[in-house]
């Protein structure tokens, strides 16, 4: 339910514009980009890196890190760029904005929220503004996921202010940093299911007018140390076993799915004709696919197992192909990156895996799939200990049968810190390739700026 309403004139707007779109239109996925964001088609030139600082490493602060990644590149390999956050906020996931001028990044526990300017000089991202008031603005904690809506960024916090528990919601910004609306997750019995109020990320389907948020724990929970939260038999039972599907245009929820053991990360297919989104559950190791049954409403469907569930490989990320076909799913525990065949997506079967360190957790791919972007680290107090302790950005080509090593960064060799999210970049945003909705709703962007 909503707390705070969007304007409504300029919501209308946007959501129509977004939302005359053909069904079948060819949207693709870049990793985990937003259907509303211009794509990188060609080779990336710069990959961004979000890391968590560590005492005695560096200036032990947080960083966004620019690595240039083009092989044709006089500086390919290394970092161009590190522009200090100032201490450790547990830093975490970061988001393009619907013209990829702009990166939004927050932090889980200092619930700060960084926007950075990529498009002036992509080489050198600057930061230019600081949200601090997030949790007074919102009651929620924990910012995670930033997905770009036109005009507007949909972010996914973890926890809550009132106990920092898992119970949260959905929040909406402008483009501008300006707060909008915030959405409660669904808690109890309730006639579209029994929520428990958990989340974690977020998908857009803009021809269904559809998005699908999963779930995972609370501060209590993550800023926790692993092993001492595998003992405390309490602690354990407090993560998230839902997901939901919402209803875009009216931020309602339509329906809240059984999904136990922490649903992560959320991919739709963008091959024409698909609507489908997938998720894997952290604890149970288990596939998730969302799709509409023959009266039209939407399903989720247990659809095979990653490893071998009892030795809990905890999958922590997914990278969908552009084309639905091939899904790459990251294990932490076994730091082992394992490939999906999905041809077809209510039986997938891994065709190939390959270990990329003692632990893993990112996993970014090309539009074309044929580059493959690994970092190392889950959260400061779940990363392992000791000489299992490694922190890299890992690069591969991959030609459908084999991953090649062809860069390789140790982010503690250079000070960096942890190594976690990734956003791939170009020097030239003329060569990014739009996708059909952003032509859609230029014009309702342009009335959201003038609102507003």
């Amino acid at each position: 339910m909503s707390k705070f309403m969007f304007t409504r004139t300029v919501a209308a707007a946007v959501l129509t514009a977004a939302f005359t779109l053909p069904a079948g239109s060819a949207l693709a996925d870049e990793t985990s980009c937003s259907p509303f964001t211009p794509l990188i088609k060609g080779q990336e030139d710069l990959v961004y890196v979000m890391t968590l600082g560590v005492k005695g490493i560096g200036d032990g602060s947080d960083k966004l890190v620019t690595v240039d990644v083009n092989p044709q590149s006089k500086t390919y390999g290394k970092v161009v760029a590190q522009l200090s956050l100032g201490g450790r906020n547990e830093v975490h996931h970061m988001g393009l904005s619907d013209d990829r001028r702009h990166l939004w990044a927050g932090g889980l526990d200092s619930n700060k929220i960084w926007v950075f300017d990529i498009g002036s000089n992509p080489a050198k991202p600057k930061l230019i503004k600081t949200i601090a008031n997030f949790a007074e603005k919102t009651g929620y904690v924990g910012p995670h996921s930033f997905y770009a809506l036109p005009g507007r960024m949909m972010i996914t916090p973890l926890s809550n202010k009132k106990d920092h528990g898992g119970e949260t919601g959905v929040v909406v910004y402008n483009n501008k940093g300006d707060f909008v609306s915030a959405h409660a997750m669904p808690v109890g019995d309730l006639p579209i299911g029994k929520g428990d109020g958990y989340g974690y990320d977020v998908g857009v389907n803009p021809g269904k007018n559809v998005f699908l948020t999963s779930s995972f724990t609370g501060w209590n929970n993550y800023m926790m140390d692993l092993g001492k939260l595998i003992k405390d038999a309490e602690a354990m039972k407090h993560f998230g076993n839902t997901s939901v599907m919402w209803d875009l245009k009216t931020m309602q929820p339509l329906k809240v799915f059984n999904t136990p053991g922490a649903p992560l990360e959320v991919r739709w297919s963008w091959q024409p004709g698909d609507n489908w989104a997938i998720t894997t559950a952290a604890l149970t190791s288990q596939i998730w696919v969302y799709k509409q049954d023959d009266k039209g409403e939407w399903q989720a469907h247990n659809v095979g197992a990653i490893g071998n569930p009892a030795e809990i490989p905890l999958p922590v990320d997914i990278s969908l192909a552009a084309n639905g076909k091939g899904m790459w799913v990251d294990t932490f525990m076994d730091g082992s990156a394992r490939y999906f065949d999905m041809s077809d997506p209510m039986h997938p079967k891994e065709v190939y895996k390959k270990k990329i360190g003692s632990q893993v957790n990112m996993v970014s791919q090309s539009y074309d799939g044929k580059r493959v972007y690994f970092t190392s680290s889950l959260l400061a107090n779940w990363d392992k200990k000791g000489k299992d302790d490694e922190q890299f950005l890992k690069v591969y080509d991959w030609d459908g049968k084999e991953l090649t090593e062809k860069l390789s960064l140790d982010f503690y060799k250079l000070k960096l810190g942890r190594a976690h999210h990734m956003k791939f970049q170009v020097r030239d945003l003329k060569t990014l390739k739009p996708l059909e909705s952003i032509a859609a709703v230029q014009p309702a962007v342009a009335q959201v700026a003038r609102a507003d």
